[in-house]
């Protein structure tokens, strides 16, 4: 992935359509937290997550009334969250681990960190918020 050419895409039930360069979303406040990641049968690792809180950009993008989910797409593969899960829970978009830049093996530019989830809803190379009405 290219940084330079690289949008974040947050669209859907929003009053302001967003996208996002790689060097806007660094600009955010961020978030850092040590949250475990775990990949059923594979590995488990506890790091230092930091990127954007996912409801801090739905914030910005303005969600619609009728909003009730949230899809988070890279790389051909997304994961549907429900919005009180977004308000609930650390779910944030991460561009960095351990205090270094997101390795490419780790989904740079953004992965979905995803508290109390299954490292398989944990998407790489994120590109895409999409808020739905639907459940």
């Amino acid at each position: 992935v290219d940084e330079y050419q690289y949008r974040l895409a947050v669209a859907g039930k929003v009053e302001h359509p967003l996208s996002l360069s790689y060097d806007q979303i660094l600009a955010c406040p961020s978030v850092t937290e040590t949250v475990l990641l775990i990949c059923p049968g594979f590995f488990s690792i506890n790091a230092r997550w930091t990127g954007v809180l996912v409801k801090d950009l739905l914030h910005e993008a303005g969600i619609k009334k009728e909003a009730r989910h949230v899809t988070v797409s890279g790389h051909g593969k997304g994961v549907k969250i429900s919005l009180k899960m977004i308000q609930q829970k650390k779910i944030f978009l991460a561009y960095h681990v351990n205090g270094a830049t997101l390795p490419q093996k780790h989904g740079f530019p953004l992965r979905l960190v995803y508290e109390d989830a299954y490292g398989y809803d944990w998407v790489k190379y994120v590109d895409e918020v999409v808020v739905s009405g639907t459940p």
